[in-house]
Protein backbone atom coordinates (compact mmCIF):
# COMPACT_ATOMS: atom_id res chain seq x y z
CA UNK A 1 0.00 0.00 0.00
CA UNK A 2 1.36 3.42 -0.92
CA UNK A 3 1.97 6.12 1.66
CA UNK A 4 -1.16 7.41 3.36
CA UNK A 5 -1.16 11.14 2.74
CA UNK A 6 -4.50 12.28 4.21
CA UNK A 7 -7.20 11.31 6.72
CA UNK A 8 -9.37 10.14 3.80
CA UNK A 9 -6.57 7.81 2.69
CA UNK A 10 -6.37 6.46 6.23
CA UNK A 11 -10.12 5.89 6.53
CA UNK A 12 -10.16 4.13 3.16
CA UNK A 13 -7.13 2.00 4.00
CA UNK A 14 -8.38 0.61 7.31
CA UNK A 15 -10.90 -1.91 5.86
CA UNK A 16 -8.27 -3.23 3.43
CA UNK A 17 -5.73 -3.58 6.24
CA UNK A 18 -8.00 -5.57 8.55
CA UNK A 19 -10.27 -7.22 5.97
CA UNK A 20 -13.62 -5.65 6.87
CA UNK A 21 -15.31 -2.37 7.73
CA UNK A 22 -14.91 -2.03 11.51
CA UNK A 23 -17.48 -0.89 14.04
CA UNK A 24 -17.03 -0.24 17.77
CA UNK A 25 -13.31 -0.75 17.32
CA UNK A 26 -9.88 0.72 17.78
CA UNK A 27 -7.54 0.28 14.83
CA UNK A 28 -3.85 0.93 15.39
CA UNK A 29 -1.46 1.12 12.43
CA UNK A 30 2.29 1.06 13.00
CA UNK A 31 4.70 2.77 10.59
CA UNK A 32 8.41 2.55 9.99
CA UNK A 33 9.81 5.17 7.60
CA UNK A 34 6.22 5.84 6.44
CA UNK A 35 5.78 2.17 5.49
CA UNK A 36 2.92 0.24 7.12
CA UNK A 37 4.42 -2.56 9.21
CA UNK A 38 1.56 -3.67 11.47
CA UNK A 39 -2.19 -3.13 11.69
CA UNK A 40 -4.15 -4.20 14.76
CA UNK A 41 -7.85 -4.08 15.60
CA UNK A 42 -9.47 -4.53 19.01
CA UNK A 43 -12.99 -4.03 20.28
CA UNK A 44 -13.50 -0.56 21.71
CA UNK A 45 -13.34 -1.13 25.50
CA UNK A 46 -16.09 0.02 27.83
CA UNK A 47 -13.51 1.76 30.00
CA UNK A 48 -9.82 2.58 30.03
CA UNK A 49 -7.93 -0.71 30.00
CA UNK A 50 -4.28 -0.51 31.16
CA UNK A 51 -3.64 -4.15 30.22
CA UNK A 52 -4.90 -3.63 26.66
CA UNK A 53 -2.92 -0.39 26.36
CA UNK A 54 0.27 -2.16 27.47
CA UNK A 55 -0.32 -5.03 25.04
CA UNK A 56 -0.87 -2.78 22.02
CA UNK A 57 2.02 -0.46 22.81
CA UNK A 58 4.37 -3.40 23.41
CA UNK A 59 3.51 -4.77 19.94
CA UNK A 60 4.59 -1.44 18.47
CA UNK A 61 7.81 -1.41 20.48
CA UNK A 62 8.66 -5.05 19.66
CA UNK A 63 8.23 -4.37 15.93
CA UNK A 64 10.50 -1.29 16.06
CA UNK A 65 7.62 0.98 15.05
CA UNK A 66 8.52 4.66 14.75
CA UNK A 67 5.08 6.28 14.46
CA UNK A 68 1.43 5.28 14.62
CA UNK A 69 -1.97 6.10 13.18
CA UNK A 70 -4.96 5.63 15.46
CA UNK A 71 -8.58 5.33 14.29
CA UNK A 72 -11.32 4.96 16.91
CA UNK A 73 -14.76 3.79 15.78
CA UNK A 74 -17.01 4.92 18.61
CA UNK A 75 -19.76 2.52 19.84
CA UNK A 76 -23.42 3.53 19.80
CA UNK A 77 -23.49 3.76 23.60
CA UNK A 78 -20.05 5.11 24.44
CA UNK A 79 -18.59 5.12 27.92
CA UNK A 80 -15.35 6.89 28.88
CA UNK A 81 -14.47 7.48 25.22
CA UNK A 82 -12.10 10.36 25.91
CA UNK A 83 -10.32 8.48 28.71
CA UNK A 84 -9.99 5.30 26.62
CA UNK A 85 -8.32 7.19 23.76
CA UNK A 86 -6.23 9.39 26.08
CA UNK A 87 -4.75 6.52 28.09
CA UNK A 88 -4.03 4.45 24.97
CA UNK A 89 -2.33 7.41 23.32
CA UNK A 90 -0.19 7.98 26.41
CA UNK A 91 0.81 4.29 26.47
CA UNK A 92 1.83 4.44 22.81
CA UNK A 93 3.91 7.57 23.32
CA UNK A 94 5.51 6.08 26.44
CA UNK A 95 7.30 3.47 24.29
CA UNK A 96 8.74 6.17 22.03
CA UNK A 97 6.17 5.96 19.24
CA UNK A 98 4.86 9.22 17.80
CA UNK A 99 1.13 9.40 17.03
CA UNK A 100 0.99 11.04 13.61
CA UNK A 101 -2.80 11.00 13.37
CA UNK A 102 -5.72 10.14 15.63
CA UNK A 103 -9.19 10.01 14.08
CA UNK A 104 -12.56 9.25 15.61
CA UNK A 105 -15.53 7.99 13.62
CA UNK A 106 -19.01 8.48 15.08
CA UNK A 107 -21.80 7.17 12.90
CA UNK A 108 -21.33 8.70 9.47
CA UNK A 109 -18.99 11.49 10.57
CA UNK A 110 -15.30 11.72 11.38
CA UNK A 111 -12.80 14.21 12.77
CA UNK A 112 -9.17 14.43 13.77
CA UNK A 113 -8.21 14.77 17.42
CA UNK A 114 -4.85 16.24 16.41
CA UNK A 115 -6.03 18.94 14.00
CA UNK A 116 -7.00 22.15 15.83
CA UNK A 117 -8.39 23.93 12.76
CA UNK A 118 -12.14 24.19 13.45
CA UNK A 119 -12.90 24.80 9.78
CA UNK A 120 -11.10 21.62 8.77
CA UNK A 121 -12.16 19.54 11.76
CA UNK A 122 -15.23 21.03 13.46
CA UNK A 123 -16.42 19.55 16.76
CA UNK A 124 -19.34 17.80 15.02
CA UNK A 125 -16.94 16.28 12.49
CA UNK A 126 -17.02 15.97 8.72
CA UNK A 127 -19.34 13.65 6.76
CA UNK A 128 -17.67 10.39 5.81
CA UNK A 129 -16.89 10.42 2.08
CA UNK A 130 -17.70 7.58 -0.29
CA UNK A 131 -14.61 5.48 0.37
CA UNK A 132 -15.36 3.18 -2.58
CA UNK A 133 -14.16 5.94 -4.92
CA UNK A 134 -10.98 6.75 -2.99
CA UNK A 135 -7.47 6.58 -4.35
CA UNK A 136 -6.63 3.75 -1.95
CA UNK A 137 -9.60 1.64 -3.10
CA UNK A 138 -8.67 2.11 -6.75
CA UNK A 139 -5.09 1.15 -5.99
CA UNK A 140 -6.06 -2.02 -4.12
CA UNK A 141 -8.44 -3.13 -6.87
CA UNK A 142 -5.76 -2.57 -9.50
CA UNK A 143 -3.45 -4.83 -7.48
CA UNK A 144 -6.05 -7.58 -7.54
CA UNK A 145 -6.93 -7.34 -3.85
CA UNK A 146 -10.54 -8.18 -2.94
CA UNK A 147 -12.87 -5.56 -1.53
CA UNK A 148 -13.18 -5.73 2.27
CA UNK A 149 -16.17 -7.46 3.82
CA UNK A 150 -19.02 -5.25 4.96
CA UNK A 151 -18.54 -6.41 8.55
CA UNK A 152 -16.80 -9.09 10.59
CA UNK A 153 -19.74 -11.52 10.48
CA UNK A 154 -19.60 -11.63 6.68
CA UNK A 155 -15.89 -12.37 6.87
CA UNK A 156 -16.54 -15.31 9.20
CA UNK A 157 -19.31 -16.61 6.93
CA UNK A 158 -16.89 -16.60 3.99
CA UNK A 159 -14.94 -19.43 5.64
CA UNK A 160 -17.91 -21.71 6.33
CA UNK A 161 -17.90 -25.06 4.50
CA UNK A 162 -19.48 -25.49 1.12
CA UNK A 163 -21.98 -28.30 0.58
CA UNK A 164 -19.84 -31.33 1.28
CA UNK A 165 -19.39 -33.84 -1.52
CA UNK A 166 -20.09 -37.49 -0.60
CA UNK A 167 -17.85 -38.56 -3.49
CA UNK A 168 -14.89 -36.85 -1.80
CA UNK A 169 -15.75 -38.71 1.43
CA UNK A 170 -15.75 -42.02 -0.45
CA UNK A 171 -12.40 -41.22 -2.05
CA UNK A 172 -10.94 -40.33 1.36
CA UNK A 173 -11.97 -43.77 2.65
CA UNK A 174 -10.30 -45.45 -0.34
CA UNK A 175 -7.16 -43.36 0.13
CA UNK A 176 -6.88 -44.33 3.79
CA UNK A 177 -7.26 -47.99 2.84
CA UNK A 178 -4.59 -48.15 0.13
CA UNK A 179 -2.24 -46.03 2.27
CA UNK A 180 -1.89 -48.97 4.66
CA UNK A 181 0.39 -50.69 2.15
CA UNK A 182 2.64 -47.65 1.55
CA UNK A 183 5.82 -46.62 3.33
CA UNK A 184 6.11 -43.21 4.98
CA UNK A 185 8.49 -42.09 2.26
CA UNK A 186 6.06 -43.15 -0.48
CA UNK A 187 3.21 -41.36 1.27
CA UNK A 188 5.17 -38.13 1.61
CA UNK A 189 6.41 -38.13 -1.99
CA UNK A 190 2.93 -38.90 -3.31
CA UNK A 191 1.50 -36.17 -1.08
CA UNK A 192 3.93 -33.52 -2.33
CA UNK A 193 3.39 -34.44 -5.98
CA UNK A 194 -0.41 -34.59 -5.67
CA UNK A 195 -0.41 -31.20 -3.93
CA UNK A 196 1.44 -29.63 -6.86
CA UNK A 197 -1.01 -31.28 -9.28
CA UNK A 198 -3.99 -29.91 -7.36
CA UNK A 199 -2.56 -26.37 -7.28
CA UNK A 200 -1.90 -26.59 -11.02
CA UNK A 201 -5.50 -27.66 -11.72
CA UNK A 202 -6.84 -24.88 -9.50
CA UNK A 203 -4.63 -22.29 -11.16
CA UNK A 204 -5.99 -23.29 -14.57
CA UNK A 205 -9.70 -23.35 -13.71
CA UNK A 206 -10.21 -21.75 -10.27
CA UNK A 207 -11.50 -25.13 -9.09
CA UNK A 208 -10.60 -28.81 -9.28
CA UNK A 209 -13.16 -31.43 -10.27
CA UNK A 210 -10.92 -34.45 -9.71
CA UNK A 211 -12.48 -35.82 -6.51
CA UNK A 212 -9.79 -38.48 -6.12
CA UNK A 213 -7.04 -35.83 -6.25
CA UNK A 214 -8.87 -33.57 -3.79
CA UNK A 215 -9.31 -36.45 -1.35
CA UNK A 216 -5.69 -37.54 -1.73
CA UNK A 217 -4.38 -34.06 -0.91
CA UNK A 218 -6.70 -33.65 2.09
CA UNK A 219 -5.48 -36.96 3.51
CA UNK A 220 -1.81 -36.36 2.75
CA UNK A 221 -1.84 -32.89 4.36
CA UNK A 222 -2.21 -34.68 7.69
CA UNK A 223 1.43 -35.69 7.24
CA UNK A 224 3.43 -32.83 8.73
CA UNK A 225 6.15 -32.99 6.10
CA UNK A 226 3.62 -32.78 3.27
CA UNK A 227 1.90 -29.86 5.00
CA UNK A 228 5.22 -28.07 5.47
CA UNK A 229 6.10 -28.78 1.84
CA UNK A 230 2.78 -27.18 0.83
CA UNK A 231 3.55 -24.05 2.84
CA UNK A 232 7.03 -23.92 1.38
CA UNK A 233 5.76 -23.84 -2.21
CA UNK A 234 4.13 -20.46 -1.53
CA UNK A 235 5.97 -17.52 -3.06
CA UNK A 236 5.51 -13.79 -2.67
CA UNK A 237 4.57 -13.55 -6.35
CA UNK A 238 1.79 -16.15 -5.94
CA UNK A 239 0.28 -15.13 -2.61
CA UNK A 240 -3.07 -14.34 -4.27
CA UNK A 241 -3.20 -17.75 -5.95
CA UNK A 242 -2.35 -19.66 -2.79
CA UNK A 243 -4.74 -17.59 -0.70
CA UNK A 244 -7.61 -18.43 -3.05
CA UNK A 245 -6.51 -22.06 -3.29
CA UNK A 246 -6.19 -22.73 0.45
CA UNK A 247 -9.49 -20.96 1.12
CA UNK A 248 -11.23 -23.15 -1.47
CA UNK A 249 -9.58 -26.26 -0.02
CA UNK A 250 -10.60 -25.52 3.58
CA UNK A 251 -14.19 -24.82 2.46
CA UNK A 252 -14.16 -28.14 0.58
CA UNK A 253 -12.74 -30.19 3.46
CA UNK A 254 -14.99 -32.51 5.48
CA UNK A 255 -14.82 -32.70 9.26
CA UNK A 256 -11.49 -34.06 10.41
CA UNK A 257 -9.60 -32.65 7.42
CA UNK A 258 -10.11 -28.90 7.90
CA UNK A 259 -7.22 -28.06 10.24
CA UNK A 260 -4.25 -28.39 7.83
CA UNK A 261 -5.93 -26.43 5.02
CA UNK A 262 -7.28 -23.79 7.42
CA UNK A 263 -3.85 -23.32 9.00
CA UNK A 264 -2.16 -22.98 5.61
CA UNK A 265 -4.78 -20.40 4.59
CA UNK A 266 -4.19 -18.55 7.88
CA UNK A 267 -0.43 -18.37 7.29
CA UNK A 268 -0.83 -17.04 3.75
CA UNK A 269 -3.51 -14.56 4.84
CA UNK A 270 -1.29 -13.19 7.59
CA UNK A 271 1.61 -12.85 5.18
CA UNK A 272 -0.67 -10.84 2.87
CA UNK A 273 -1.56 -8.55 5.77
CA UNK A 274 -5.04 -9.99 6.35
CA UNK A 275 -4.63 -10.58 10.07
CA UNK A 276 -8.33 -10.62 10.91
CA UNK A 277 -9.24 -13.41 8.51
CA UNK A 278 -6.06 -15.26 9.51
CA UNK A 279 -7.38 -15.38 13.09
CA UNK A 280 -10.79 -16.60 11.90
CA UNK A 281 -9.10 -19.34 9.86
CA UNK A 282 -7.27 -20.46 13.01
CA UNK A 283 -10.69 -20.61 14.69
CA UNK A 284 -11.82 -23.03 11.95
CA UNK A 285 -8.67 -25.12 12.40
CA UNK A 286 -9.10 -25.40 16.17
CA UNK A 287 -12.81 -26.19 15.87
CA UNK A 288 -11.78 -29.14 13.70
CA UNK A 289 -8.75 -30.17 15.78
CA UNK A 290 -8.47 -28.37 19.17
CA UNK A 291 -4.87 -29.45 19.78
CA UNK A 292 -3.51 -28.88 16.26
CA UNK A 293 0.00 -27.69 17.10
CA UNK A 294 0.67 -25.42 14.11
CA UNK A 295 -2.65 -23.64 14.62
CA UNK A 296 -1.79 -23.02 18.27
CA UNK A 297 1.67 -21.77 17.29
CA UNK A 298 0.31 -19.43 14.62
CA UNK A 299 -2.26 -18.07 17.07
CA UNK A 300 0.65 -16.97 19.26
CA UNK A 301 2.52 -15.51 16.28
CA UNK A 302 -0.53 -13.54 15.13
CA UNK A 303 -1.41 -12.32 18.62
CA UNK A 304 2.08 -10.94 19.20
CA UNK A 305 1.90 -9.00 15.93
CA UNK A 306 4.98 -10.70 14.44
CA UNK A 307 6.12 -9.15 11.16
CA UNK A 308 4.83 -11.20 8.18
CA UNK A 309 8.41 -11.27 6.89
CA UNK A 310 8.76 -14.14 9.38
CA UNK A 311 7.02 -16.50 6.93
CA UNK A 312 9.21 -15.58 3.99
CA UNK A 313 12.35 -16.18 6.06
CA UNK A 314 10.98 -19.46 7.40
CA UNK A 315 10.19 -20.76 3.90
CA UNK A 316 13.62 -19.83 2.58
CA UNK A 317 15.29 -21.73 5.42
CA UNK A 318 13.08 -24.81 5.68
CA UNK A 319 11.67 -25.57 2.23
CA UNK A 320 14.93 -26.81 0.62
CA UNK A 321 15.43 -29.17 3.58
CA UNK A 322 11.85 -30.47 3.38
CA UNK A 323 12.14 -31.01 -0.38
CA UNK A 324 15.42 -32.85 0.00
CA UNK A 325 14.01 -35.05 2.75
CA UNK A 326 10.80 -35.94 0.91
CA UNK A 327 12.30 -36.61 -2.49
CA UNK A 328 15.43 -38.34 -1.19
CA UNK A 329 13.42 -40.50 1.16
CA UNK A 330 15.59 -39.55 4.12
CA UNK A 331 12.82 -38.33 6.41
CA UNK A 332 9.93 -40.09 8.05
CA UNK A 333 6.99 -38.68 9.96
Amino acid sequence: MTTLTSPIDLLAAVPFLIGFQPESSIVLIGLRESSIEVAMRVDFPNEADPELNAKLSSHLRDNAIESALLVSYIPDSPSEVDLVIKTLSEAIESVGVEIRESLIVVGDRWRSLICDDTECCPEEGQPLPDLSTSRITAEQISLGNPLPFKDESMMVESLLPMSLDPEVDDEITRCLEFSKNMTTGEIQKQGAESFLDLVSDFQADGICRDKKLIALVLVRLHDLQVRDFALGTVSEEKLHLYSDFFKWLLKSAPKGYVAPAATLFAAVSYERGDGAIAHRAIDRALEDSPNYSLALLLRQVFTTGRNPEFFRVMRAELHPKVCDAIFSGSMSA
